[in-house]
């Protein structure tokens, strides 16, 4: 079992949506509409542990329950996607310590990444109303990638790109199929309980190798030494 205290990471991967940002109702919203215009099943706990982190491209197929061309999926990406993008336009916030995090990691050297299943439309918009595009400039998408979450293959890029083993990264997800995919990958794994509960993540299997309410909880708890002054003083 990995002693979170102890690990010492050389870099740090973030999950996007309800994991660096603070915007599962919101998306949670425009999928309610989205399904009543298309009488789909409202969004229920156990539909998110189905969907929560992969890609529209299997997502939609699984609503509707048949196969789908790529025009319709981007079709229904565009409906589902673009009420997102209204609907949070001006109401985006970090996660909780997100920023508080990131300044410490810098501090200490540690290079971030994002590893996302969300669509470039949401990755931008999502990044710029936060501020956080300036804090990323390594992204890694599901879209880029063969297989989707749970598969590691993201992760397996955001490593790539940050030129680090994956084993040598820290992963922050929000969702038990997330966790997998970056566990999967060889990531040092924390769940962050903004989407789904502690228990939740506990009886998932692969479970996380820790679980935080957002990232002030992190750095009063195993990432307490970020807080520390780094080598050079940071």
């Amino acid at each position: 079992m990995i002693d979170l205290s102890s690990f010492r990471p050389r870099a740090v991967v973030f999950d996007l949506d309800g994991t660096l940002v603070d915007n599962m109702s919101l998306h949670a919203q425009a999928f309610g509409s989205f399904a009543a215009a298309h009488q789909l099943p409202p969004l229920t706990m156990d539909l998110r542990r189905r969907i929560d982190g992969k890609r529209n491209s299997e997502i939609f197929p699984m609503l509707f329950e048949r196969e789908m061309t790529w025009d319709e999926i981007l079709q229904f990406e565009e409906e589902k996607e673009g009420a997102y993008r209204q609907l949070s336009r001006g109401r985006l916030l970090p996660v909780r310590g997100a920023l508080t995090l990131l300044a410490r990691l810098e501090a200490h050297g540690i290079g971030v990444a994002v590893a996302t299943s969300a669509p470039l439309k949401n990755v931008v918009h999502t990044l710029a109303e936060t501020g956080l595009d300036a804090r990323f400039t390594i992204i890694a998408r599901g879209d880029e990638v063969k297989r989707g979450k749970p598969f590691p293959d993201v992760f397996a890029l955001a490593a790539e790109r940050l030129a680090v083993p994956p084993t040598e990264c820290l992963a922050f997800e929000d969702a038990p199929i997330g966790v997998a995919a970056a566990m999967a990958a060889g990531m040092t794994t924390v769940g962050v309980t903004t989407t789904f509960s502690v228990e939740q993540f506990a009886a998932h299997i692969p479970a996380p190798h820790g679980v935080v309410p957002d990232y002030e909880g992190f750095l009063d708890g195993p990432g307490r030494w970020l807080r520390e002054p780094s080598v050079d003083g940071g």
